[in-house]
């Protein structure tokens, strides 16, 4: 039997529905190699310094938190019988998904284009962009 192309494959999600593609190709990859997939949700913790006062932030915490428990929900719901396991990381979105597929050894990382802040982007988003140029393995972008 051959090795699968990919065997741990990072799916980065913001869920958001324009990260909905990107998820979706790489369950689509994990399936036809029978690959582990880690999905990642990365709190940018450099919001909590433009939120402004008068929201604690325990309570933005546990928003980003419930939304990455929604992104993983759905990620297992279409993960059918693939393995899937999740983290929750804080930090700079780019930094943190390439130390956790530096650590993990991850094969290949699958991005999107564009997630919640695209109106702030011009053609790549600038996470993508910056996974793309420091990433220790192949990066999948799918628009």
């Amino acid at each position: 039997m051959t090795e699968p192309l990919f065997s741990r494959i990072l799916i980065a999600t913001d869920g958001s529905a324009k990260n909905r593609d990107a998820l979706e190709e790489g369950l689509r990859i994990a399936r036809s190699g029978n690959s582990t997939v880690y999905a990642v949700y990365v709190i940018d913790t450099a919001t909590f310094a433009t939120i402004s006062g008068e929201v604690p932030l325990g309570d933005t915490y546990k928003i980003f938190t419930e939304e990455a428990n929604q992104a993983f929900t759905r990620i297992q719901s279409c993960a059918g019988n693939t393995k899937v396991e999740t983290a929750i990381l804080e930090g700079h979105p780019a930094a943190e998904v390439v130390k956790f597929a530096t650590k993990n050894k991850i094969d290949l990382i699958v991005i999107g284009t564009q997630g919640k802040r695209g109106i702030e982007r011009l053609l790549l988003g600038s996470v993508a962009e910056e996974i793309i140029r420091s990433a220790p393995c192949k990066v999948l972008v799918v628009k």
